[in-house]
């Protein structure tokens, strides 16, 4: 086949192709700059096609992450770049940084429609259901052409302060059949809407960082996380007692349940109903208004311990147990499905398998294939460094250099003790006014008044209803129909006291979301600039020298090479070949000083990483 040679100066340079579905069982490759198909392939073809084309190094350009990249890496293609219109279209449809440009610009075609997350952001109906909401090549690559293209500061989009700035992730879906040329349209419709945006380096960025996140989380799923059902099931065994027939309970809760009753008194009583539960703990002469573990820790009776026990084995066996096993672990890999920005701050969340919620008791399942290790790595507090490099708070970012943040407030004589500190900076990103929390939030508003400026305008914004926006432009969503009422209500010549003191509350709690949506939001972009950055560096290490003894259930694309298998938020874990493990290590903590720098610039902000070289998952504990 002839190598096909298309894209411009546009992008500096980088080629961009658009795929799209053409009829049943085609599909057809798009210059967009000139709209010339460039081929159109059956769609049994187009992996060798795209593979081949990858030496051209593109940005893929499609409407779905999710329609193409499965089926590339079972054929063992795997792409650099992409751009997902879904995501792009969702962030720059709810983005305040973008909602002059969105005016100037042909609107958002009916085919892209609205999920959940983005409905909320936009305070109307959704269409459609979502999900749930409860050393080597330098990362810039994967964002360089998109951080650059068309804007003056191109040397570094983020350096200015941020303070000046005000924070969706969201689910949409569409049909992937449309035509190429509405693809292409609706490519350049999202194009121009940047290039008319305030902050188009920082948009860019965000949608590169965020179509690198589909990718990844496509390979997560292909790759799995290396899983030894043996050892799982010794876990539940040992925690639980044998397997029990149907839908009886294992043997180590029935005696449990047992205990509580006689303690209780009460024979029947049924420890899955809260209500009957709750009615039973009263009944008892217990005051408690709820059967939550931190309710019933505060109380004193014979019943407590096995209570709390039974509650632990319970959400063990309903989340992990041998049916959780059955459904998600086969030929020795558990294949969780992630959705990249499935929550409204940009935080990943899973449609299937519960990763983001892996127990302690079961990590011990979470082991390396033979002849290979896990690097198990994780940023030490993440939010409130994210947090110095927003409000571009100096103090604040040396508290935290070279050492614990925590340990760099106690030494920095702001509180007394790391637990004090500990509850400072949480009660100031999540907006305690009460407890211990409260009580040392002003102490950090005189040691670093930039930060907490940045935190309690993001609060205040949020109590009048409006928007704020993360570091790359991500805005949060607006309240709703009920929220808006209360506030009305209040405000009216006959409002009562109770109808002021209800929207005063709601409005609180709406500040409250929108002081932590800024910090998480931005941290959840560092995360995914982490990940983007290291999956680079990753493809490059162990590629002349691949690895003697293959994991083989890792699939076509990552048998030999270290390659991604876990993210929780600011974790990740790596599968690599043993002989590479420790340049992998490294490779994971200068991702994440590049994350550092993408985000921040020169700012002297620092995101020191643990990394453990482990065979068990639960052994980096």
């Amino acid at each position: 086949m002839a190598r096909v040679s298309v894209g411009g100066p546009g992008e500096n340079g980088v080629v961009r192709i658009v795929i799209a579905g053409d009829g049943p069982g085609w599909a057809t490759l798009i210059d967009p700059d000139t709209g010339a198909r460039l081929h159109t392939v059956r769609r049994a073809e187009l992996p060798a096609l795209v593979s081949k084309l990858e030496g051209q190094r593109p940005r893929w350009v499609w409407h779905d992450t999710r329609e193409w990249a499965p089926g590339f890496l079972a054929a063992g293609v795997r792409v650099e770049r992409a751009h997902d219109l879904r995501l792009a279209g969702a962030i720059l449809e709810a983005s305040d940084v973008a909602a002059e440009a969105r005016r100037a610009v042909e609107g958002r075609p009916p085919w892209l429609r609205r999920g959940p997350a983005e409905a909320a952001a936009l305070g109307v109906a959704d269409d459609v259901p979502g999900p749930d909401r409860s050393g080597s090549v330098p990362a810039a690559t994967l964002f360089d052409d998109w951080a650059t293209a068309g804007d003056a500061t191109a040397a570094h989009p983020l350096a200015a302060d941020p303070m000046a700035g005000h924070p969706v992730a969201d689910e949409v879906v569409g049909s992937a059949a449309e035509s190429p040329d509405a693809l292409v349209a609706e490519y350049r419709r999202q194009c121009a809407v940047i290039d008319a945006s305030g902050q188009p380096g920082r948009l860019r960025l965000l949608l590169a960082a965020e179509s690198a996140g589909a990718l990844i989380a496509c390979e997560l799923t292909a790759a799995g996380v290396p899983w030894s059902a043996d050892e799982h099931r010794r876990v539940l065994e040992g925690e639980l007692g044998s397997r029990p027939f149907g839908f009886g309970k294992p043997a180590r809760m029935l005696e449990l349940a047992g205990e509580v009753r006689a303690a209780l008194e009460a024979p029947r009583v049924n420890l899955d109903s809260q209500a009957d539960l709750l009615r039973t703990l009263r009944a008892a002469g217990l005051a408690v208004d709820s059967t939550s573990k931190w309710a019933l820790r505060r109380l004193d009776h014979p019943a407590i311990r096995p209570l709390l026990e039974y509650k632990r084995l319970a959400r063990l066996l309903s989340a992990n147990g041998w049916a959780w096993l059955d459904e998600w672990v086969a030929d020795g890999r558990f294949r969780p499905e992630y959705v990249p920005a499935g929550t409204a701050s940009g935080r990943w969340a899973t449609s299937g398998g519960g990763a983001l919620q892996l127990p302690k008791q079961v990590r011990r399942a979470l082991v390396a294939d033979p002849g290979w290790r896990l690097v198990v790595a994780d940023a030490a507090q993440l939010e409130p460094r994210v947090l110095a490099g927003l409000a571009h708070d100096t103090a604040m970012a040396a508290a935290g250099r070279g050492r614990d943040v925590y340990a760099g407030l106690v030494d920095a004589g702001v509180v007394g003790s790391r637990d004090e500190a500990k509850y400072a900076v949480l009660g100031a990103i999540y907006g305690a006014t009460s407890g211990e929390s409260g009580r040392l939030v002003p102490r950090l508003a005189r040691a670093y008044p930039r930060a907490m400026a940045l935190v309690d305008r993001a609060a205040a914004d949020g109590e009048r209803g409006r928007r704020v926006t993360t570091l790359l432009g991500r805005s949060s969503p607006v309240p709703g129909a009920d929220w808006r009422a209360l506030q009305a209500r209040a405000s009216q010549p006959d409002a009562s006291s109770a109808d002021e003191r209800r929207a005063r509350s709601a409005a609180r709690e709406w500040g409250r979301f929108t002081r932590n949506f800024v910090v998480q939001g931005s941290a959840a972009e560092w995360a995914v600039c982490w990940m983007a950055a290291l999956r680079g560096r990753l493809a490059t290490i162990g590629a002349g020298r691949p690895a003697t003894t293959p994991a083989g259930a890792s699939g076509p694309v990552f048998a030999r090479v270290p390659h991604l298998v876990y993210f929780l938020h600011d974790e990740v874990i790596v599968h690599t070949p043993a002989e590479h493990a420790h340049t992998v290590a490294d490779a994971v903590r200068a991702s994440a000083a590049e994350a550092g720098r993408i985000l921040f610039g020169t700012f002297p902000v620092e995101f020191p990483l643990d990394a453990r070289i482990v065979e068990s998952y639960a052994d980096a504990d």
